[in-house]
């Protein structure tokens, strides 16, 4: 089997990671990208649909079909924002995209990035972390072929991405002393991204891959002991 996969997020540091290694494996066949502005990227492989609302799929639906995984790295983070606009922003708006694709493609595996800390129960204190779990949750009760979260900590990027924050400059050295000590909480954007393919073409053991079942899975989708 081929990978076709819909990519969303691209403008940001997960997703353009995800698609750089996407577009450079040979068992992705095509991606399209779906985003408010260009990615910047071209590629034989690469579509690319120029969208504004992602809460309206209509002009856009017909466009949709035909594809065997999303990989949905879209998302905003939860500091300075109040607690309505970011349940509508990562719960909302992440349910009317699956539901749409859900409809169109039966045998598409979905691949959610949540995040480290995300309580499944929905009973934390912290509100992003009922919110993304709430949306983990609802995910997988949807006709999916598979629907799988990702719950990355500290990700070391890409050489060469353009979406990075800048405080990364700053930290990125932190990661080999972070691997050796807490490994589950950093892996890199490529271990990540073959994740999501192994999961498409393999499954995975469980539907929530936390930081090791990442590194795990990446790594055999990349041969790596």
């Amino acid at each position: 089997m081929k990978i076709k996969a819909i990519i969303t997020g691209a403008t940001g540091m997960v997703g353009e990671g995800v698609l750089l290694e996407c577009l450079q494996n040979p068992d992705v066949e095509s991606v399209l990208v779906i985003s408010r502005k260009t990615c910047g990227v071209t590629h034989t492989k690469l579509k690319e649909i120029i969208h504004q609302d992602f809460f309206n799929l209509s002009p856009i639906r017909m466009q949709l079909v035909g594809y065997n995984a999303c990989y949905f790295c879209l998302g905003v983070s939860s500091v300075g924002m109040d607690q309505e606009t970011y349940y509508r922003l990562t719960y909302t708006l992440t349910l009317h995209v699956a539901d749409v694709l859900s409809e169109l493609n039966s045998d598409m595996t979905f691949c959610y990035v949540s995040g480290g800390g995300t309580d499944s129960a929905e009973k934390s204190r912290m509100h992003w972390a009922r919110v993304k779990g709430k949306t983990e949750n609802d995910l997988m009760k949807l006709p999916f072929k598979a629907a799988f979260a990702f719950r990355p900590g500290f990700i070391k990027k890409l050489e060469g991405q353009q979406y990075v924050h800048k405080f990364y400059k700053y930290i990125n050295w932190l990661f080999p002393i972070g691997r050796f000590l807490a490994p589950g909480g950093f892996c890199t954007m490529k271990e990540l991204a073959h994740g999501m393919m192994q999961v498409t073409l393999q499954g995975y053991k469980t539907r929530v891959l936390e930081g090791k079942d990442i590194i795990a899975a990446g790594k055999a989708h990349m041969g790596v002991q």
